[in-house]
């Protein structure tokens, strides 16, 4: 027999899963706000061909490409401090930078900030260019 406390918490857990993924459909809706997806994404993007990058929000960066190419990368989580500082890094020993790779926010104050895993690159053409 189970008992109501212990049903009531599952409800709770189960309404704030259920809230959590209707925020992050919400966001990822707001994310591609004003772009037209281009495709299907991928997995990598090649280092030569960036041109320079955009932070849009904590879990969204436009990769601008030489030949005025974007590709949206939407982070697999919430990134702490990266709308705030507006500047990552990025480490990889191949020519690509991949959906496997971290970012890092770069902090002002010149202590690492967090890492934080790319999702794929979705090309993108925006209403403004």
């Amino acid at each position: 027999m189970r008992s109501p406390a212990l049903c009531l918490v599952a409800a709770c857990l189960l309404a704030g899963c259920a809230q959590g993924s209707t925020q992050r459909q919400e966001s990822d809706r707001r994310a591609l706000a004003g772009a037209t997806p281009v495709g299907e994404p991928v997995d990598c993007v090649e280092l030569s061909r960036i041109d320079h990058t955009r932070v849009r929000d904590s879990r969204t960066i436009d990769f601008h490409m030489r030949g005025r190419e974007v590709y949206r990368n939407r982070l697999r989580n919430e990134c702490p401090g990266l709308a705030f500082e507006d500047s990552f890094t990025y480490r990889t020993s191949l020519s690509r930078l991949c959906s496997v790779d971290l970012i890092t926010v770069n902090d002002r104050s010149g202590i690492a900030g967090p890492a934080c895993a790319l999702g794929p690159f979705q090309r993108i053409e925006t209403e403004a260019r």
